[in-house]
């Protein structure tokens, strides 16, 4: 029963685009209502339709080829297909707002982040600039944007990720719209901004009564969020209902699949249930169901010309046979859609390691003034010493900015240190890979290998697969025959899960898992001991991303890999990693055991990372962010350096215990009297 008025309407909506392969029914007869208040989220792997149907809503296709051949888009009773250029400009922005999901690209480089608030200000409300200044100025007070004086006078690529996320809300948020539509506006934050940014969006949709439309493939983000879900697959909508009912009792198959594909922190560690297959293009989707080729529970009749309707089970709708009344759907074998499978045993940490850090530091001069004089250094890696075993896998962990990314690129000499020593052990010697000339470092090259977190970025679109891969083995493997090179490329295709004939074609013709198994492919064609993965599954969905991680695990067992595993998702960290390693400002404030860093984490900070990522269980809610962002390198604060966000010394400090250490005194990585093996801080 409706408990608050309709604000939107997609009825039977279709969104075709006219391609060279075919035309492609992008979204394809989809329906449903969103009320003032609510939010709705809309769930599903990439290729399902999901940013084509908001794209659609704020009528942002200009290309030629487009059409609607039915349905309708109802605001207020309004349809806004029927709408002119120019009167679905005077609906967008003002009525309707989209935030994008990556704010840089949403945002104008040449305009101060005070000029973009304002403009839909002045051209929908006819504000003045001084009235649109100010309001812009009270929006980020509102978003708890830090300094937002020098924030309105600044450019958007000064900011963070987590400032410019909340630039581009405060943008969306100007005219007070009535619908907000979010397309993955978290993605690729941490944890923590992620945190700050959706109680953000839920105080402000309160505050404006908005009704809000999500776009996410984070299923902890939709139970803390939404009031409603919506799960589309190849354009369709097969499940929609409340948000306690779809994620708790989720009733069609690629649900099931869906939700047992996403790591969690708590439970035991196992194989993750991934769904094989991918979305089949939007050219060639079949006429049955569009599920059945990768359901368990498929019959003859989900094969056929007729696509399953959506049938009310309970609360929900399904579009899945089993719950037609009148003729159900009957499976020979009434198998489980999901099962899990044991992890494999972590190897204990013995013999000696793969790579030895002692005392790394990466420092960045500051220079200024005309003559570019040194003024202080960014100390992006501060004194780190770590240990990695071969067949094991150390996760870092930490916000943007804290030095992971910087390590990993140092070890491999893609930056270089300021001191330390890396000692790498191979089977013919140890060699410190910091000091070691540049012929040598070559040769080494072939036993340590990085994994980028866009693989479509890292691979070259010009090369072939064969190329591709083909690249380290004519560098390091120069005896071998271009006979013999195909075969051990083939060979590596068919052991990351790809067919031997996809290495004639391109990158662009594959899926996102599929181009990051050709990039693990290159990575470990030519049997490295220690490979470096930077967030490597981070702009995966959680079903591409379950088959990239069992596939890491496999291969670790197969190969006894080294993994270093740079990651915002912890999640993920809880099913891979052996020990973690937690960074701040370039230091490691507490490294230890997975399972005891996840379960008993000692350091503030660590607590509050954990206790920011967003679960699936019931009764969950948005966590109480961390405050503040991370500080300035370049001035990092005195004595410890997360002691200005610190929860634990604000705590102590309001019951007038002495604290004075914590803003004095840098201390030390000692032993915690927890689980974990070591932490950094005065309090623990």
């Amino acid at each position: 029963m409706r408990q608050n008025p309709m604000i939107l309407k997609v009825d039977n909506l279709r969104t075709w685009f006219e391609t060279t392969a075919g035309k492609a029914k992008a979204v394809d007869g989809v329906s449903f209502d969103l009320e003032k208040g609510r939010t709705l989220a809309v769930v599903g792997e990439s290729g399902c339709g999901k940013t084509v149907l908001a794209t659609t809503i704020m009528r942002l296709f200009r290309r030629p080829g487009v059409s609607h051949p039915s349905g309708q888009v109802l605001y207020n009773n309004l349809n806004l297909l029927d709408l002119s250029p120019i009167e679905m400009e005077a609906i967008r922005g003002r009525h309707i707002a989209m935030i994008f999901q990556e704010p840089m690209a949403a945002l104008n480089p040449v305009w101060t982040v005070r000029d973009q608030i304002a403009e839909p200000m002045i051209r929908h409300l006819k504000a003045s600039k001084d009235s649109a200044y100010r309001r812009a100025l009270e929006l980020l007070e509102e978003l708890g944007v830090p300094s937002p004086d020098r924030v309105m006078t600044t450019w958007p690529h000064t900011l963070s990720g987590g400032m410019r996320q909340r630039v581009a809300i405060a943008m969306a948020l100007a005219c007070k719209p009535d619908i907000l539509i979010a397309d993955e506006p978290t993605t690729a934050l941490d944890v923590t901004v992620q945190a700050q940014i959706l109680r953000l969006i839920r105080e402000m949709q309160k505050s404006l009564g908005m009704a809000t439309i999500l776009i996410t493939h984070d299923l902890g983000v939709v139970n803390e969020v939404a009031d409603d879900v919506m799960v589309m697959y190849s354009g369709r909508v097969i499940e929609k209902g409340l948000t306690k009912d779809v994620l708790f009792s989720p009733k069609h198959p690629y649900t099931e699949k869906l939700l047992a594909a996403v790591p969690v922190i708590s439970g035991d560690r196992k194989l993750l249930a991934s769904i094989e297959g991918q979305v089949k293009p939007a050219t060639a989707f079949v006429d049955g169901c569009r599920f059945a080729d990768r359901c368990g529970d498929a019959g003859p009749r989900c094969h056929e010309s007729t696509a399953p309707d959506l049938y009310s089970s309970g609360t929900q709708q399904v579009a899945c046979f089993k719950y037609d009344s009148k003729n159900p759907l009957k499976t020979t074998a009434q198998k489980k859609s999901v099962e899990h499978v044991s992890a494999k045993k972590k190897l204990p940490a013995i013999g000696k390691p793969i790579l030895d850090l002692k005392q790394l530091k990466t420092w960045f001069p500051v220079q200024a003034g005309i003559f570019r004089s040194v003024v202080g250094h960014v100390k992006a890696v501060d004194d780190i010493s770590l240990k990695i075993y071969p067949g094991q896998t150390l996760a870092l962990v930490g916000e943007s900015g804290c030095g992971k990314s910087t390590l990993g690129q140092t070890i491999l000499r893609l930056i270089d240190a300021t001191s330390g020593e890396a000692i790498l052990s191979t089977d013919a010697e140890l060699t410190d890979i910091l000091k070691t000339d540049r012929a040598h470092l070559r040769t080494l090259r072939k036993e340590m290998q990085i994994i980028f977190q866009d693989p479509f970025a890292s691979l070259n679109p010009r090369f072939s697969v064969r190329e591709i891969i083909d690249e380290g083995l004519k560098i390091h493997a120069p005896s071998l025959g271009p006979d013999e090179r195909e075969k051990r490329i083939g060979d590596t295709l068919e052991e990351v899960g790809l067919p031997r004939d996809t290495m004639y074609r391109y990158p662009h013709e594959f899926s996102g898992g599929q181009r990051q198994r050709i990039a693990i492919a290159r990575a470990i064609i030519l049997k490295p001991k220690l490979l470096i993965l930077d967030e490597a599954t981070s702009a995966l969905d959680v079903s591409i991303q379950a088959q990239v991680l069992n596939l890491l695990q496999e291969l670790q067992q197969k190969l006894g890999l080294a993994y270093i595993f740079i990651t915002h998702n912890l999640g993920v960290v809880r099913y891979i990693a052996d020990h973690v390693a937690v960074m701040y400002l370039g230091k490691i404030v507490e490294f230890g055991a997975a399972d005891d860093i996840l379960h008993k984490p000692s350091h503030p900070y660590t607590q509050k990372l954990i206790a920011s990522v967003p679960e699936i269980k019931i009764g969950a809610e948005l966590p109480e962010p961390l405050e503040g962002d991370v500080p300035s390198p370049v001035k990092p604060p005195s004595g410890c350096t997360f002691h200005p966000r610190c929860p634990l010394m604000k705590s102590k400090d309001s019951r007038g215990e002495n604290v004075a250490s914590c803003s004095a005194q840098a201390p030390d990585l000692r032993p915690s009297s927890g689980d974990s093996a070591l932490v950094r801080c005065h309090f623990a």
